[in-house]
């Protein structure tokens, strides 16, 4: 099944305007921005025809250009990634029979979650779309707790059925648990990786549907399959041994800089 990988990124964030441009320095003081990073992770996922990025922005496409990645230009009026990967698919001929959106804030994505993303879209012929989870250990879940405390919106949870079918998704810490938990023990917490892999079906549907209250009031695209009964795919991925987190807010960038220099990533 040909694969394409098309990364949204838009220079008006209203948390973080300009975030796929910033530079993050890695472990032997190498800068890149955001963006290039992303590009670097998408590139090192094997079994795929395509990668591109996909952006409304002038600036973002000219940055993107000279590190030598494939830019697509998409409309202003998109308004999320999912959206913009649709109408990037659609302006490449819509003849990819899986769509990856692997989102501009997540470069320390290893290779493995997509492709075991991919892995798990295919064997689920009833799965329009699905989606990596990754179950927190109690340095993860203390983080989410520790933004949400202090005010700030960081990482995604997620709530999936016995068949990982996705019941919710959350910017709030959910499942709720008194519980605490240290250093690598596991939660029962699951983050949830912005990453999306979709069949043509289910990308080319989603922008005809308006957005719905818990999409609007969450802010989180992938609730709008949902509420319109498409079934979202939870796909559990480990991390073995790799820190995760994405660019979220600006504090979120020493946190980056710091797991990839404990991690020895250039």
């Amino acid at each position: 099944m040909s694969v394409l990988i098309a990364i949204p990124a838009r220079y008006a964030s209203t948390r973080y305007p300009g975030k796929p441009l910033v530079p993050l320095t890695g472990a032997s003081g190498n800068a890149m921005t955001l963006i290039e990073r992303s590009w670097r992770a998408a590139c090192s996922v094997s079994g795929v025809d395509k990668v591109v990025v996909a952006t409304d922005d002038d600036r973002i496409r000219d940055v993107a250009e000279r590190f030598g990645a494939e830019v697509v230009m998409t409309s202003e009026t998109c308004g999320n990634g999912t959206e913009r990967c649709a109408e990037a698919h659609t302006a490449l001929g819509a003849g990819y029979e899986i769509v990856v959106n692997l989102q501009g804030d997540a470069p320390l994505t290893p290779h493995w979650f997509v492709e075991d993303l991919i892995a798990g879209l295919r064997a689920a012929p009833d799965a329009g779309v699905a989606t990596p989870v990754l179950r927190c250990d109690g340095d993860a879940l203390n983080s989410l707790l520790n933004d949400r405390k202090n005010g700030r919106v960081g990482g995604t949870t997620a709530v999936f059925a016995t068949d990982h079918s996705a019941m919710y998704f959350s910017k709030e810490v959910v499942p709720f648990t008194a519980e605490t938990f240290a250093g690598p023990e596991p939660t029962p917490v699951f983050h949830h990786v912005g990453v999306y892999a979709y069949r043509p079906d289910a990308l080319s549907a989603y922008p005809t549907w308006p957005v719905g209250p818990l999409e609007q009031l969450e802010g989180l695209e992938q609730l709008r399959f949902m509420e319109n009964g498409r079934k979202v795919l939870c796909v559990e991925v480990e991390a073995k041994g790799r820190q995760f987190w994405e660019l979220n807010n600006p504090q979120d960038v020493p946190k980056l800089e710091e797991m990839m220099a404990a991690m020895g990533l250039d």
